[in-house]
């Protein structure tokens, strides 16, 4: 016990002095410093040894040290993570792995081949790439990414990423600690069972008091109008029941990527012709799964009171550009195809305006005669692009497949070209990528092997897989593919002459024999149909064929901007 004091002011006796934080003492008297009680450092010790242990158990687990002592390592073990992912691809269904060998992929492809996964390389990694998805847009598609040190045994990668047998220095064994712990925490239980089976699907679905609200506003249209996307034809909705959804509400309607062919050429809801002109008349349209990107204007084609409903599953997609072009009725973000189902169920009694349609029907009839007038007059030299599609056309069988690869060329294609079944034309979709042509084919036709595959191709896009012929001998796949050959990048040609008056870059030169260009127009179109058929025949005997038509100038697509 000690006693602080010292002499007051004005002279006052001593007198103890306050010290901040102790109590003061009452009448003047002494102040008693005493230690703090045990039972507070003991607290207090306790505290800062449980914060200790909490941070210790969080680095330990973080360097993976708790997970290892219920996971062994099996450092003698020769597997490796390529056989886990052969595994798990199996599992799910996969059928083929399109690749360009390298050794970053090496204990994956091989895995692969023993368990019955058919591997086929390419020549050009860029094909692998498309003829994957080919098969995604065919069925429910997945991207992975797997870094090579989980590919390769335990020795192999302890190899690799090992250090120095003698660090030297702090810092060195430091390194030289982490590096086995981490190796150790990336094969620690590497070979325990594991269930490979697919996820769950989640899928959005409109609420039912949404698609009531969509079955009063179609109800109450006049001039109704159903654009549907490729995205309509993903899982799990059968593409027949969306089918006979559109064929029930009997709304006239436009289809568009994967969606070509839902709806058979004979009937009489499809339109292809004149959609900006039925844009503009209808009074209310339904976007199932297209989105409002350049292909519809950004939504600059509606008409001023046109009501928009819009059912996608991605909600930027279902958004895009609406408050600035264009503004959306009903906005539902959700599965179109199960939509369209649920909107067919609780509209059976509906009954579109058959004036309506009936005049829908005419605009598509006097476009196609339009069309048919064009193709029947012949070029100074080479054929007409229309005339050969329409031949192409004539010859499709019911279960072929179009692969969509060009500019100028598919593009006339789209208008004249009819699909005959849903999923039965591939393109490369709203970024229009060049040389998806043999990628596309080679996945379609081993995805579809009972599938006469087609691949519409311009000169152009030849350029990127020609090559591929090669990958579709060796792997016996059989396809056709159609050259629109017209010595140019006319598409954009169309647009960069008369805009800026030079076509200079747009320019390529006709490559094969002409042939006989004495015949008449009814001969050459025999002609024409002759070679298509002769060329079915020699795919239909297991071999890829190439056919090299020559066109001549097209007026067809005059005024198409491409950018």
């Amino acid at each position: 016990m000690s006693q602080l004091g010292s002499r007051c002011p004005q002279g006052f006796p001593r007198c103890p002095r306050w010290i901040p934080g102790v109590p003061r003492a009452s009448h003047g008297g002494p102040i008693v410093l005493q230690s703090p009680p045990m039972d507070l450092v003991a607290g207090l010790g306790c505290a800062c040894a449980g914060l200790v242990a909490l941070a210790l158990l969080v680095v330990a687990q973080r360097l993976g040290l708790l997970y290892r002592l219920c996971h062994k390592v099996d450092t003698a073990s020769p597997r490796h993570g390529g056989e886990l992912v052969a595994e798990v691809l199996r599992a799910h269904g996969v059928r083929f792995l399109f690749t360009l060998p390298g050794g970053h992929i090496s204990p994956v492809l091989v895995a692969c081949e023993k368990l019955g996964i058919r591997v086929v390389d390419t020549r050009h990694e860029a094909t692998a790439v498309f003829a994957a998805d080919a098969v995604s847009r065919l069925s429910g598609p997945v991207f992975v990414e797997l870094p090579i040190d989980v590919l390769y045994p335990f020795h192999v990668v302890q190899k690799e990423i090992g250090g120095p047998k003698t660090p030297r220095g702090l810092r060195g064994k430091l390194v030289q600690w982490y590096l086995g712990n981490y190796l150790q925490d990336l094969f620690a239980g590497a070979w325990e069972p594991r269930d490979p089976t697919p996820l769950p699907l989640r899928v959005p679905t409109a609420a039912p008091e949404q698609v009531q609200r969509c079955a009063e506003l179609l109800s109450r249209a006049r001039r109704p109008l159903v654009l549907v996307g490729s995205q309509a034809l993903l899982p799990p909705t059968p593409a027949e029941e969306l089918r006979s959804a559109l064929e029930s509400l009997g709304v006239p309607c436009y289809l568009g990527g994967a969606a070509r062919g839902l709806l058979s050429p004979e009937c009489p809801l499809l339109l292809r012709q004149n959609r900006r002109d039925a844009l503009r008349d209808a009074d209310l349209v339904l976007l199932a799964g297209t989105v409002c990107d350049f292909r519809l204007s950004y939504g600059r084609l509606f008409g001023r009171g046109t009501a928009v409903v819009a059912v996608n599953r991605n909600r930027t997609q279902l958004l895009r550009n609406s408050d600035v072009f264009w503004k959306p009725r009903l906005a539902l973000q959700g599965d179109p195809a199960s939509f369209m189902v649920a909107l067919a169920r609780s509209l059976q009694d509906f009954s579109c305006p058959r004036e309506w349609l009936e005049r829908l029907r005419e605009a598509e009839r006097n476009k196609e005669q339009r069309n048919r007038d064009k193709a029947a007059v012949s070029p100074p030299c080479h054929l007409n692009p229309l005339a050969l599609l329409q031949a192409v056309d004539q010859v499709l069988p019911p279960h072929s497949l179009l692969v969509a690869d060009g500019g100028d060329f598919v593009g006339t294609a789209a208008y004249i070209v009819r699909p005959r079944r849903p999923l039965a034309w591939l393109d490369p979709g709203p970024f229009g990528t060049l040389g998806v042509g043999g990628g596309f084919a080679l996945g379609a036709k081993l995805c579809r092997p009972e599938a006469e595959v087609w691949v519409l191709y311009g000169d152009g896009s030849l350029g990127f897989s020609l090559m591929e012929f090669d990958t579709f001998v060796r792997h016996k796949v059989p396809v056709i593919a159609l050259v629109g050959n017209d010595a140019g990048w006319t598409q954009i040609s169309r647009e960069q002459l008369p805009l800026l008056g030079s076509a200079v870059g747009c320019g390529l030169a006709y490559s094969g024999d002409a042939g006989d260009t004495e015949d008449t127009e009814d001969s050459a179109g025999d002609r024409v149909v002759a070679v298509l058929r002769a060329a079915q025949a020699e795919c239909h005997r297991g071999h890829p064929v190439l056919i090299n038509a020559l066109l001549g100038q097209s007026d067809f697509r005059e005024g198409s901007v491409s950018v």
